[in-house]
């Protein structure tokens, strides 16, 4: 069964409903959870110019998220009593999706969650999709979670 079982949150509502099912599976057959946030820090030239300040910027809120993301993952395995982890991961210059491969193979996965918007068409074209580029390549069983939006009835 699922034993060793990696989730990738990011600070989402789709990557908080992945955790939750990942701490539910782990409950359940008595795995842990390592939760994974991956952060894509921007390269930078040798040549420093205006545009630095606004990377580092950007580059410390995302890093704030990832933080915010772990300790929440951190809180949920405490009340849950579930054994769990929490690591971060840079995707510079790698694919977001390769690096949770590469991070689920290192640590012999059983399972990885991950959540996804659902987003379909153009907006999927546009943006792009983690979940289903790590779909693609995945060499190890994989369930997405799907964040339902609410609809006003």
């Amino acid at each position: 069964m699922y034993k060793q079982i990696l989730v990738a949150v990011d600070g989402s509502r789709s990557g908080r409903r992945a955790l939750d099912e990942a701490v539910k599976i782990a409950k359940a057959t008595g795995g842990t959870v390592q939760a994974l946030c991956v952060v894509r820090h921007p390269a930078r030239l040798a040549d420093v110019s205006a545009g630095f300040a606004e990377e580092q910027v950007r580059s410390s809120a995302e890093n704030d998220a990832a933080t915010a993301a772990l300790e929440e993952a951190r809180m949920v395995f405490a009340q849950a009593q579930v054994a769990g982890t929490t690591r971060a991961a840079d995707a510079s210059g790698e694919e977001i999706a390769v690096v949770i491969a590469r991070i689920a193979a290192e640590d012999g996965a059983d399972l990885v969650v991950m959540g996804t918007r659902g987003l379909s068409g153009v907006k999927r074209l546009l943006l792009g999709s983690v979940a289903e580029s790590f779909l693609r390549m995945a060499d190890r069983p994989v369930m997405l979670v799907r964040d339902e939006e609410v609809s006003a009835a």
